[in-house]
């Protein structure tokens, strides 16, 4: 007999990807994969492979972000703050891709891959700066303000 198991739990997880990548915070974090898989093959391409460490770990940053609120990991392991964390992580980004994007683009003559590399670099860069943005505004949001205590007592 057939065990229906692993096949439904293949199609569940199937499921909650495609579910996932139609919200805006799994399509951001979905192009980010994508535009820094770009901005690293176009920097292995180039005559200076060193720019790709940005891309790389970006790249794998935003895989583990984007499986763990996917599978919805966020909501059990709360002993971590998932949006600070992502808050910093696409800051970072941001930051990281438009410097070296920057680089790139001025001191690329000569190397077609490497100013490719750069211009889809700061198209990452705007996009992670987008992506903290909108982070940023669910921060600020979800922040709720208490009063200080009045209290003598204190």
């Amino acid at each position: 007999m057939a065990d229906t198991g692993e096949s439904s739990s293949g199609a569940n997880c199937l499921e909650k990807l495609k579910s996932y990548v139609r919200t805006q915070k799994g399509l951001i974090l979905a192009a980010e994969i994508v535009v820094s898989l770009i901005v690293l093959i176009c920097y292995a391409a180039s005559l200076y492979g060193g720019y790709s460490a940005v891309a790389i770990c970006e790249m794998i940053f935003s895989m583990v972000f984007f499986g763990i609120f996917m599978m919805e990991l966020d909501k059990q392991f709360v002993l971590v703050n998932w949006m600070w964390s992502d808050l910093f992580r696409a800051g970072i980004g941001a930051v990281l891709y438009l410097i070296t994007s920057l680089i790139c683009v001025i001191g690329g003559a000569g190397d077609g891959a490497r100013i490719a590399g750069g211009v889809f670099g700061l198209i990452a860069g705007l996009l992670f700066a987008y992506d903290t943005y909108t982070i940023f505004l669910q921060v600020k949001s979800t922040r709720q303000h208490t009063p200080a205590s009045t209290d003598e007592r204190v």
